[in-house]
């Protein structure tokens, strides 16, 4: 028996759930409600600027600005069932609208709708709305919190020493909190850098010139009126375009989205290897399987899923961003189809942080796992002790020439012991305090101001 139609995406079946509120604005019928404000309130500009003799009562004007907040199910359907015929989807809009004015009996202003307009216009201006408010109402959220989550690890474990492993091999050791704090300040930045993305817009006809504009009225300051509309949907008016808008501040926000990205999945990666070191230990969750055959299986299946989606959303968002900023002459339909997947990329990057968010509750740090480690690599305290000997060498307090070749010696390739790491210093020729500082120092105390730094978190 055949299928019945399904999702194609998995945006749309599997994980529907965690990014439906993508969905609610960058959807075709997000992206149709929004073309339906733009018409609205473009006709509500010209009744304000007096063109044309127009007028509109308060109750009339309250009315048919709710055409656009009321914007459902039916209307979606109308608006699908006239595109069947126009083969154009912002005509299908505009005769949607149309509609509504004769049965509000506001068909004396049926010439006003979509007047002077290219459907660039229309879209230009709906695509700033849905993804500047999907980014700032749904994506931006959903980050914070991720953010919060991870700002409250790192304060947590502040204080927890680890050893780090630069290249992969035992290093100078740090802290569990401060490493995770790495991360929370870079997504900071990012976001600060994001959240000054001003999505531009424009509003100028055929080639961007008023042409139609100034035949219709050509005493009416039609720059002025474009910049004051624009601006009133919360976007920032652009003056130099072509038929479209250059898209230039979409590709910044997805360039940007993306490098959020790429630190997201330099998360996920670092997780997933503390958790294949040991050092993090994953909470078993009642009734879930880790493995179909080895029943022992606790798998990081959150961080590894997280890691699939932000490469998905980076690709897609440097694709989109690379097409965006590109059209022959003063129009071609590339940007078209790019911009109805900007919410495939925005979906698969919340998606990302909704199974980071939900692995981070289901991990906790093995303190005693992180203690053996560092008790098992004493030899990284040769750079303290190569250190403090240059430092005493310098004051005239030891003899000892090129200390770092003799810990070179000591040290590299090697595994000390407390008995012979405790002779060696002990057999050194420098000064008390000196030699009575190393002797007391350990891995686990050999963390410098790593607790310290956690307090630069926002």
């Amino acid at each position: 028996m055949a299928l019945s139609p399904q999702p194609l995406s998995p945006l749309d079946g599997r994980y529907h759930a965690a990014v439906a509120e993508i969905g609610d604005h960058l959807s075709e019928a997000g992206l149709n409600r929004a073309r339906v404000h733009v018409e609205i309130e473009w006709i509500i500009r010209l009744v304000d600027e007096g063109l044309f003799g127009a007028t509109l009562s308060a109750d009339e004007r309250l009315g048919l600005r709710d055409v656009a907040s009321n914007f459902g199910d039916a209307d979606v359907a109308r608006i699908a069932q006239l595109e069947a015929t126009t083969q154009h989807d912002v005509k299908a809009v505009e005769y949607l609208v149309r509609e509504h004015l004769e049965k509000l009996g506001l068909s004396r202003l049926a010439e006003l709708t979509h007047f002077a307009c290219t459907s660039e216009d229309i879209n230009n201006l709906a695509y700033g709305i849905t993804l500047g408010s999907a980014v700032r109402e749904v994506w931006r959220p959903a980050m914070v919190a991720l953010m919060e989550d991870l700002t409250a690890l790192a304060r947590a474990e502040r204080d927890t020493p680890m050893l780090s492993r630069t290249h992969g091999q035992p290093a100078t050791p740090t802290t569990f909190g401060k490493e995770i704090a790495v991360f929370v300040h870079r997504l900071t930045r990012l976001l600060d850098s994001i959240d000054s993305v001003r999505l531009s817009g424009k509003f100028s006809g055929a080639t961007g010139t008023f042409s139609a504009h100034v035949a219709a009225a050509p005493d009416v300051d039609w720059i002025r009126v474009s910049h004051d509309f624009v601006e009133s949907l919360g976007l920032e008016w652009n003056p130099l375009t072509t038929q479209i808008e250059s898209h230039d501040s979409q590709a910044a926000l997805l360039t940007r989205i993306s490098h959020v990205n790429r630190v997201l999945h330099n998360l996920c990666t670092d997780m997933w290897t503390y958790i294949s070191l040991g050092f993090i230990t994953q909470i078993p969750v009642a009734g879930t399987t880790g493995s179909s055959t080895m029943p022992h299986k606790v798998n990081p299946i959150r961080f590894e899923n997280a890691e699939a989606n932000l490469e998905i959303a980076s690709a897609l968002g440097d694709a989109l961003a690379a097409t965006l900023v590109t059209s022959r002459l003063q129009r071609d339909l590339t940007d078209s189809t790019t911009q109805r997947n900007l919410g495939v990329a925005l979906g698969h990057s919340l998606l990302a942080v909704t199974n980071i968010r939900q692995g981070l509750t289901q991990i906790a740090v093995d303190h005693a796992a992180l203690s053996d480690d560092l008790g098992a690599n004493l030899e990284v305290l040769g750079e303290a002790i190569q250190t403090v000997l240059r430092a005493e060498r310098a004051a005239g307090t030891t003899t000892i020439d090129n200390p770092y070749e003799l810990l070179k010696e000591l040290t590299r390739g090697k595994r000390l012991t407390e008995q012979g790491l405790r002779a060696f210093i002990e057999g050194l020729e420098m000064s008390e305090d000196g030699k009575a500082r190393l002797l007391a120092l350990t891995p686990a105390t050999y963390i410098g101001h790593a607790s310290k730094l956690v307090d630069y978190l926002r």
